[in-house]
């Protein structure tokens, strides 16, 4: 049986909202009474994937908090988890498995245990991500104006 937790955390872009991000949002609430989402501000997104976002921060946080998984939504100003954990003392950080075994990930669970912090791992949804999907529209808008020239 999956412990159920009191409150659980994850965080993400969100951008070009895809099933991939249903599916840990949805994982994650099965697995907590109360699931707050911490949605990556723009300024946040450039500093660390040197990228803005598609869909600007205030329509990220629409979207999410409008999913019936959600029960809050904060801003993700930087990417310190525990510093949110501070702030916001979840029983439980969510994350896709993608970055399982990562050194910075590593270090995180490891300052997580050791105040009793669980982080759980969802399998990664294979073949979607929203850079895929930047992409494909890219590619898209490439075609559509150069069939128009």
């Amino acid at each position: 049986m999956t412990k159920k937790y009191k409150v659980g955390y994850t965080t993400g872009v969100f951008d070009l909202f895809h099933i991939g991000h249903l599916n840990i949002l949805k994982k994650a609430k099965e697995q907590c009474e109360y699931l707050i989402v911490g949605v990556s501000t723009d300024e946040n997104v450039l500093s660390y994937k040197k990228k803005t976002p598609v869909i600007p921060f205030e329509e990220r946080i629409a979207i999410v908090e409008a999913l019936k998984y959600v029960d809050e939504v904060v801003p993700q100003t930087h990417m310190d988890k525990f510093k949110a954990w501070e702030k916001i003392k979840f029983e439980a950080i969510f994350h896709g498995d993608d970055w399982k075994g990562s050194a910075m990930y590593s270090e995180i669970e490891r300052k997580f245990n050791e105040v009793g912090v669980d982080m759980v791992y969802f399998p990664y949804t294979k073949g979607t991500s929203s850079t895929i999907l930047a992409d494909v529209l890219a590619q898209a808008l490439k075609e559509k104006k150069a069939s128009n020239e």
